[in-house]
């Protein structure tokens, strides 16, 4: 098979692995991006358009298109769903269709669909000033949440707790949406939808990341997974836990709350990373996206539930079913964390052996290099690397995490 991988604007080397992998399950892998390095990929099947219109992505595409018969386009990156959508429609390959990868895309018009299709969400508003970011949190209720309509990874995500933080936050998010790299990755010439601020009610339970698959109409949960980050007023994301501690009832209701989001957003065909929090005992959806989940969720995904994401991605993308079954946990005990350093050019990574080489890591990629610049709230939600470990019980596994995390040495440019 013959696939085509696409960023509009290359996000430095971090989808790199997951190319080597659908490389590795079998598939001849091409990469075209707009913008991006010179040795992203080898070079015979690297390609770049020198623009990230979407126009010029698409003619780019048709000729490679032509020499090569691809079977499939896709994507790992948030910011290139809806180009891929177009890509895909122009080359007559499988497609989720622009109009729903854009609902897949905006939170904003994702919100408005949940809503018509009667799915639990927090309650929402579009704001396009601080006196109504104000109205809103009054009406809601502190906390709440404030957060771009076209972000990602967390970036400029804030919980907002009295009327001095929402103006403080206010204008922070709307200062830094217009540079937020999610944004500025994105393709030109595509209508994506409003470009600005929701304000939502406060969600207080606990999370859920879910990798899964819709075909045909029938959702399949293929992994889930715990978050057990400690929350601050930012939301790095950045420990999870599989295979999850929900009970089989409560899976079953987490399944029909993802099974009313996906038909809400229209999708027939597609893989589908999923964010679920529980308010009042209750699940709410916060997201359905339209690619797999970051970092090293399919790694937990495959040991925690026998779930293949990333071989999902490839049947999809060509139009063939995937082998997935309904969610079937494991026992093999995962943690993962995103590894996080202060902001700051980055210098050097160094990961001494007795962190690469412990047979109790099953996953770890450093996907910052030296000049990459590293960005922490209020000004972003940069990673620099995660890693994953294997455990009796969680909290061996998470000890174990915690530990080589600490031994990887972070040095940052003089910023003097």
């Amino acid at each position: 098979m013959k696939l085509l991988g696409l960023e509009a604007s290359q996000n430095s080397y971090y989808y790199q692995p997951r190319y080597q992998q659908i490389a590795d399950l079998g598939a001849d892998l091409y990469v075209l991006n707009g913008i991006g390095t010179d040795d992203l990929w080898p070079a015979g099947r690297y390609r770049r358009a020198g623009s990230k219109h979407v126009d010029d992505l698409i003619r780019h595409a048709q000729a490679w298109h032509a020499e090569e018969n691809f079977d499939g386009v896709f994507t790992f990156s948030e910011s290139a769903v809806v180009a891929v959508a177009a890509v895909a429609t122009a080359l007559g390959l499988p497609s989720i269709g622009v109009d729903a990868a854009r609902t897949s895309r905006n939170k904003l018009l994702m919100r408005q669909a949940h809503k018509r299709g009667g799915a639990a969400i927090p309650r929402f508003r579009f704001v396009d000033d601080l006196g109504a970011a104000l109205r809103a949190a009054e009406d809601f209720g502190y906390p709440v949440i404030i957060k771009p309509t076209l972000g990602a990874a967390s970036n400029f995500v804030f919980r907002v707790d009295n009327t001095a933080q929402m103006r403080e936050r206010y204008e922070q998010t709307r200062s830094g949406i217009g540079r937020m790299s999610w944004y500025a990755m994105e393709a030109d010439g595509l209508d994506l939808g409003p470009h600005g601020l929701l304000v939502e009610s406060f969600l207080d339970g606990h999370e859920h990341l879910i990798e899964a698959l819709v075909w045909d109409d029938e959702v399949f949960l293929g992994s889930i997974v715990d978050r057990v980050t400690v929350e601050g007023d930012t939301f790095d994301d950045d420990v999870h836990h599989a295979p999850t501690s929900l009970p089989p009832e409560e899976v079953a209701d987490v399944h029909a709350l993802v099974t009313a989001g996906v038909r809400a957003q229209g999708l027939a065909r597609s893989t589908l990373h999923a964010e679920v929090r529980y308010h009042h005992g209750q699940p709410h959806l916060l997201e359905i996206a339209v690619r797999p989940g970051g970092g090293g969720l399919d790694y937990m995904a495959r040991l925690s539930a026998g779930y293949n994401p990333i071989k999902a991605v490839m049947d999809v993308a060509r139009g063939v079913h995937p082998d997935v079954h309904h969610f079937r946990p494991t026992d093999i005990h995962t943690a993962a964390m995103c590894l996080l350093c202060d902001s700051g050019t980055i210098e050097s990574i160094g990961v001494p052996p007795e962190v690469s080489e412990t047979e109790a890591l099953y996953f770890m990629k450093i996907f910052a290099r030296p000049g990459d610049v590293i960005r922490r709230p209020p000004e972003g939600n940069s990673i620099y690397g995660g890693l994953g470990c294997l455990g009796a019980s969680f909290d061996d596994a998470m000890r174990i995490a915690t530990d080589l995390a600490g031994k990887i040495e972070v040095r940052l440019a003089d910023r003097s």
